[in-house]
């Protein structure tokens, strides 16, 4: 039987280095039915001279406008055919036997939608990268932590998270994720414009039932930063108000009523940290998120329908209590410390 066709399909926005740098690897992956689409969300750099001159052999997808990471997938994407895409940063860099491993996991169970790599930090490649490690989870308030990082804590990567496992959110660093169903839901949420929409279509994903995957056999290396760092106010606000968007869109209403009060007080705590560390414009980005979020309430609460879906909802990878208080208060650093309190 034929390999399922796999397209690796990468978003870029002025990295035209990075597709100097990591294309070749990319291009090198030992996968029969593989094929690379690049989609150009509007760069004002020469990436789009440099892939016509120097690949022209790849699809090139050149967006008229920059749609955001999110808006930006879903647009390139209806130009892609392939039985699979992977969401595969500008900033990665893959190794030969990257695609086979997780395609082999997903093809043996219809049922998982959607899975990741192993993903490794590219400039100190013994410890687990921020944006996925091995394998994404969420608290009770919805706070992402990952197998290998809790909050700025990434781990050292001694072999010891393996095994493959079935989490609550794959990373849209390196995300594997079955066409059928991408277009079953209909793609990312555009208005995220960036930042935790891959957790809300993880999260839209369980929600139908599907099973999410991290299969650390196939292991990548990841720059991270690209295009907002990590002290950036726009990623700060974009991540506090997707937060809150992604709770109201997601959880059940019995949990709304006290969980959004709840992560908004938690929320005004970190402003507070941001301000006291000298961060004024972070505590700013955290206001503006939470009034952005007001502003956009009632729009976010139509979403809810659609994202619930058919209500089968999966909860493998969620932790029963607040990662917040282990990490802050208990100082509970590692992930293999909080694990008994995930639902497997």
């Amino acid at each position: 039987m034929a390999d399922k066709s796999v397209a690796a399909v990468i978003l870029n926005y002025n990295t035209r280095n990075f597709l100097e740098k990591f294309l070749p690897a990319v291009l090198h992956t030992s996968y029969s039915n593989f094929k690379v689409v690049v989609i150009d969300n509007a760069s004002t750099d020469d990436s789009v001279a440099f892939m016509q001159e120097s690949y022209p052999e790849i699809q090139l997808i050149v967006l008229e406008k920059n749609f955001g990471f999110a808006g930006g997938y879903n647009e390139g994407l209806k130009q892609v055919s392939a039985d699979y895409f992977i969401l595969l940063n500008s900033d990665v860099e893959v190794t030969p036997q990257w695609v086979s491993p997780i395609i082999e996991v997903m093809e043996a169970d219809q049922k998982i939608a959607a899975a990741q790599p192993k993903i490794r930090s590219y400039r100190e490649g013994h410890l687990f990268e921020y944006a996925g490690a091995s394998g994404g989870f969420i608290d009770s308030l919805a706070f992402p932590f990952c197998r290998g990082r809790v909050f700025d804590h990434c781990e050292q990567d001694h072999g010891q998270y393996n095994e493959t496992r079935e989490v609550f959110w794959a990373s849209g660093a390196a995300m594997f994720v079955r066409s059928s169903i991408w277009n079953e839901v209909g793609g990312l949420d555009a208005d995220y414009f960036a930042h935790m929409e891959e957790i809300d279509l993880c999260w839209r994903l369980k929600n139908r039932g599907y099973k999410i995957m991290v299969v650390p056999e196939s292991v990548v290396y990841h720059v991270g930063g690209g295009t907002l760092t990590r002290e950036s106010p726009r990623k700060t606000l974009l991540n506090f108000r997707n937060a809150l968007v992604t709770m109201l869109k997601n959880m059940g209403a019995g949990e709304l009523i006290w969980k959004i009060p709840a992560k908004l007080v938690l929320d005004g705590i970190a402003g507070i940290r941001f301000f006291l560390t000298g961060q004024w414009s972070n505590t700013l980005a955290i206001i503006r998120a939470h009034f952005l979020f007001y502003k956009g309430f009632f729009y976010w609460l139509g979403k809810r329908k659609e994202a619930r879906g058919v209500q089968d909802f999966n909860q493998v990878g969620k932790m029963t209590g607040s990662v917040v208080f282990a990490y802050f208060i208990r100082r509970k650093t590692r992930f293999d410390q909080l694990d008994a309190h995930i639902r497997k």
